[in-house]
Parts: C-alpha cells; sequence; structure tokens
C-alpha cells in the first residue's frame, strides 16, 4: 500500500512526520538571479509500483540519501520533493554527467537492500532517471511551483505543507501567503511535466 498523508491516522502521521523530522534536510531557499547550470531532476520507480513508497521511514531514508548524494556533484539543491512513486529536485550543477553517475549509484545501492528488505531478489526498481535544463527564470518558478504541487496533484496531500517529504514547509515559512499566491498565479505549471514518463509526472 502506497504511502497516502490522506489516508492516514494521527499516529501515522506523528510517525511520518518524525521520520522526516529526523532526516534534518537543510533549506537553502530559491535561487536568485538567473545563475546558470539549473537543473530539474526526475527520478521514477519501475512501472510506477510505490517501492520507494514502501513506508515513511523508507522516503524519510530516500530523501536522506538523495540530497546528500547530490551535495557532492551540485553546488546547490534548491527545492525537492519524494512521492511514492518517483521524485523530483532543482538543483544547481555543473557536470550532469558526474550528477547522473552518483545518482545513479545511489539507485543501484538501494535497488540492492530494498530487494533484500522485501524478498524481491532481482526485481527492477528504477525506470529512469532525467534532467531538464532551467532556462529562465520563469521556467524556474513555475518548476518550484510544479514540484511542491506535485503531492497535491497526485493525491496524497491536500495541501504543499501537508506533505512531509518535501522542501515546500520550509519554502512557504519563508514568504507571506500573499507572495506564495502571487508566485503561483504569475509562474502556472500548465502542462510541464506531461509525458516525462509513461504516466503524468
Amino acid at each position: 500500500m502506497p504511502y497516502n498523508w490522506r489516508d492516514m491516522t494521527a499516529e501515522q502521521r506523528a510517525e511520518a512526520l518524525q521520520a522526516r523530522h529526523c532526516a534534518g534536510q537543510p533549506w537553502h531557499g530559491p535561487p536568485h538571479g538567473l545563475e546558470r547550470h539549473w537543473y530539474h531532476l526526475s527520478g521514477a520507480s519501475y512501472e510506477h509500483v510505490p517501492i520507494l513508497g514502501h513506508s515513511p521511514r523508507r522516503m524519510a531514508e530516500f530523501e536522506r540519501s538523495l540530497l546528500s548524494t547530490l551535495a557532492e556533484p551540485c553546488e546547490q539543491v534548491c527545492v525537492w520533493c519524494i512521492l511514492p512513486t518517483h521524485y523530483h529536485v532543482m538543483v544547481q550543477c555543473r557536470s550532469i554527467p558526474l550528477c547522473r553517475h552518483v545518482v545513479g549509484k545511489l539507485h543501484g545501492r538501494l535497488s540492492h537492500g530494498w530487494n533484500v528488505e522485501d524478498g524481491a531478489a532481482g526485481r527492477t526498481c528504477w525506470h529512469r532517471c532525467l534532467f531538464k535544463e532551467i532556462k529562465t527564470e520563469a521556467h524556474r518558478w513555475a518548476t518550484i511551483n510544479y514540484i511542491h504541487h506535485n503531492p497535491v496533484h497526485h493525491g496524497y496531500a491536500e495541501l504543499w505543507q501537508d506533505w512531509p517529504f518535501s522542501s515546500a514547509g520550509q519554502y512557504l515559512s519563508t514568504m507571506s501567503r500573499d507572495e506564495a499566491e502571487r508566485i503561483w498565479r504569475e509562474f502556472p505549471i500548465l502542462d510541464m511535466g506531461v509525458g516525462w514518463d509513461r504516466e503524468d509526472s
């Protein structure tokens, strides 16, 4: 059963929040200006099976591992969202081959561990990992909106800040509600993400 915030009891939500809190992920804030080398990184589980969403613990551990891994090849990790079947991150990175390499190694290491844990030897865990360049300031803000809106889009949460495995709560804490709503209206996500994988993500 995939992790779904809306279907969880108060006790399960508290457990998920505690797992997220223990991850202690830093908040860097969205970039300012038109710095170069920004990319939208997306990764998906094979056939969208919720292997990643096996439990809040697994999602918290993946979030911690992914951000730690990206710290090596990337100058900055700006925003992110981890979902039961896929994830999105916006990073500033000068070497996509190196970034792709370290993420591939992370996928391989975690696949082995999860398959042992789930008694599913030989199972394919990951489908694909894509990098899309952020080319303009408008594209950057639309991507931030898209990433933070993903849990709501997929029905896992009613509000951005309800989803524990995301930078949305920290992002929203840095601005007023009016400013967040202005950015949402001014930089709509439109059909962003359609077709990046075999399902709308």
